[in-house]
């Protein structure tokens, strides 16, 4: 007889207790991954943004749009190597207006230099050049929608309103993991001679790329200063910056996953300590026969905490095995397909892993902490006077 054979076998003791607790903590662990995992995976492309890029974009609100011709001007200050611009279309699938995927109208010319991670084969890059109603397509989208190059599709308008038709001339893929594969890229022209006068001529916003990352903050100050007494003033910030700013917009979203993730956390402890609190009070007798033959009392300490270790372990280790089904390629491959936008990249990290096995380990420890402290002050008489 050793401690550890006692604590399995006490864990074993009341089977449906300890199975009905080894599933309450595998569920909060599989809650608690998929918290962690939506906020890791929609401020990870902050995280990966590339240091050479920079956005610019109306001084107000994004929504608000710049002058085309600052692309031009922006494009003459030393440093840049490459400048685009860009609409938000907006635009829905007439087959399935539910199905969201981003559609820009962007500049062809220089947007696969500025983002060289999107990768296109170069004959279908021409071909989406020459195309005036040619579109790019991710290959994440080009999938779910079963669209091929040469495929004509058409979009009804949201933003733009009006059934808008278009050639698939090419499928991109990327080089890095964050890239939105499910987007919609096709020409300005296209949508601003469409336009109506008074609207032509206006873009969303601008990405340039810098020759010398050290010098982005320098020509950020540089761009804002050169329209600082135009009518239309600019903000330009880094690629960092630019996302930041727009995640800022969901921080209450991800403070409240935040604080919902301590809470199942919370409730993970409490179901612990429900169950070794009671299966201590059982076996108050059994502890004061086990210290009447020789055990001394941080034995019985030790024998709680191993209990409550192994429970809690194997509720993690379940939680987590469940979990890689169920988040990363269930949940996560259908917002890879439908929200690719804000969840490019919905993948199980191995620090969230290996964070909430720790803490499933560290909540027991806890939880069982004051019941293991009781049980090794019990005085042996009056234990092995209880029965029951």
């Amino acid at each position: 007889m050793n401690l550890a054979s006692i604590a399995v076998r006490n864990v074993g003791r009341n089977r449906v207790r300890a199975l009905l607790t080894v599933l309450g903590v595998a569920i909060a662990i599989v809650a608690f991954v998929l918290l962690r995992t939506v906020v890791w995976s929609w401020t990870v492309a902050i995280e990966q943004s590339a240091s050479d890029r920079i956005g610019i974009r109306h001084k107000v609100t994004m929504i608000m749009p710049l002058p085309l011709r600052y692309a031009e001007e922006i494009r003459q200050i030393p440093g840049m190597t490459a400048v685009a611009y860009a609409n938000w279309f907006g635009a829905k699938d007439p087959r399935d207006e539910n199905d969201f995927f981003a559609t820009m109208a962007v500049e062809p010319d220089d947007i696969l230099a500025v983002y060289d991670e999107v990768q296109v084969p170069p004959e279908q890059v021409e071909a989406w050049k020459q195309n005036r109603r040619g579109a790019l397509v991710g290959d994440v989208l080009a999938k779910k929608k079963g669209w091929k190059v040469g495929d004509k599709v058409r979009l009804r308008g949201t933003i733009y309103p009006g059934d808008w038709e278009f050639e698939i001339s090419g499928i991109y893929t990327a080089s890095r993991a964050t890239v939105d594969r499910s987007g919609f890229w096709f020409h300005w022209k296209y949508l601003n001679e469409a336009l109506p006068p008074r609207q032509r001529d206006q873009i969303g916003w601008i990405v340039a790329r810098v020759a010398d990352p050290s010098r982005s903050a320098q020509l950020c100050r540089t761009i804002d200063e050169k329209f600082a007494e135009r009518d239309i003033q600019t903000l330009s910030m880094s690629e960092r910056a630019l996302q930041a700013s727009f995640m800022g917009m969901f921080s209450a979203v991800l403070d409240a996953i935040d604080l919902v993730s301590i809470v199942i956390l919370a409730i993970m402890g409490l179901i612990l300590g429900n169950t070794i609190a009671m299966g201590v009070r059982e076996r108050t007798h059994e502890y004061g026969v086990l210290r009447a033959i020789g055990f001394m009392p941080k034995h019985i300490l030790l024998s709680v905490l191993g209990e409550a270790t192994a429970v809690g372990v194997v509720g993690g280790v379940l939680g987590l095995l469940l979990s890689y089904p169920l988040v990363e390629r269930g949940l996560g491959r259908f917002l890879e397909e439908n929200m690719g936008g804000m969840f490019p990249y919905f993948r199980i990290q191995p620090a969230v892993a290996g964070a909430a096995l720790a803490l499933t380990v560290l909540l027991a420890l806890g939880a069982a902490a004051i019941p293991a402290y009781r049980a090794a002050k019990l005085n042996v008489v009056d234990s092995l006077r209880r029965v029951g």
